[in-house]
């Protein structure tokens, strides 16, 4: 299978990329920092930057020139921007949407035509355990993966007739948080009035993902969807703590959903606990 991939620099794009790979996918993937070339197992890295159209056209470009189809498009790139709503700028949000949401439907414009040319493909999209529910501090991201949830159904519906498969991969924390796809709002200083709680919530963010799943696991996943005849609609792949928060987020009364996981990110004491910083990494 010819697999197209983005954000394969890093972080569980990486992972996903080499486990397709492993599966013996012919893999074609994009990151920003790719220059061209062949890695060592065999990945082709192209360059590609899914906020700019002129980049997802020359990408697949020469993506079509390595093989003459694209057979599955696994799309994994991602940037996240902590701080609180009121303070969060709205060029922070849009910079974050860009990427994370609208770069998504770029590609998936480009692949299309392609796919309902050859009667057929897979589109797998990453979104989060944050496009079901919301945690404080992290707007932007969660944002932007809802709005990939709603997109998805409707892409899901609209191209059935056409023989093409959508999957949404719905990751909880796992041990590959890039820190160079991680930046905070530029407001966040100890002037903010949300000062201690972004300090804990951060830290408990920091903390979940230094010590969440192993990424492989969630790489071995994707491949899997690749093997299957047809994928699912969804496929969450988190640990049992966080497919709990989202079926309570779903069962409970909002404002008994909001207490807890406000408690859980914000109660006194866990920044200390998890080692926050005065000035947090990654601006």
């Amino acid at each position: 299978m010819i697999v197209w991939l983005t954000g394969g620099s890093s972080g569980l794009g990486l992972h996903t990329a080499r486990a397709l790979r492993r599966a013996g996918h012919t893999v074609i993937s994009g990151a920003r920092s790719f220059e061209g070339g062949i890695a060592e197992d065999g990945r082709h890295l192209l360059p590609l930057d899914v906020t700019s159209d002129d980049s997802v056209q020359a990408f697949c470009e020469a993506a079509l020139r390595i093989s003459e189809r694209v057979d599955a498009l696994v799309q994994c790139a991602g940037i996240l921007c902590l701080g609180s709503c009121e303070e969060t700028s709205v060029e922070e949000y849009r910079r974050v949407m860009d990427t994370d949401f609208l770069g998504m439907v770029r590609m998936n414009r480009a692949v299309l035509p392609l796919m309902r040319a050859a009667g057929g493909g897979r589109i797998v999209m990453f979104s989060s355990i944050n496009g079901l529910l919301g945690i404080p501090f992290e707007s932007a991201y969660t944002a932007a993966k809802h709005a990939v949830e709603g997109y998805a159904e409707c892409l899901q519906q609209e191209t059935r007739p056409f023989g093409i498969q959508v999957c949404l991969v719905e990751p909880g924390d796992h041990r590959s948080g890039s820190q160079h796809t991680r930046h905070h709002a530029a407001a966040m200083s100890p002037a903010s009035p949300y000062w201690q709680d972004y300090r804990r919530g951060t830290a408990v963010i920091r903390h979940d993902e230094a010590n969440g799943s192993d990424p492989e696991r969630l790489g071995e996943a994707v491949a899997r969807l690749m093997s299957r005849r047809r994928m699912p609609g969804r496929r969450r792949v988190a640990s049992l703590e966080q497919k709990l928060a989202v079926w309570l987020h779903d069962l409970l009364p909002t404002r008994l959903n909001n207490a807890i996981l406000r408690d859980y990110y914000l109660r006194p004491g866990k920044a200390e606990r998890y080692g926050a910083e005065d000035r947090e990494e990654g601006r």
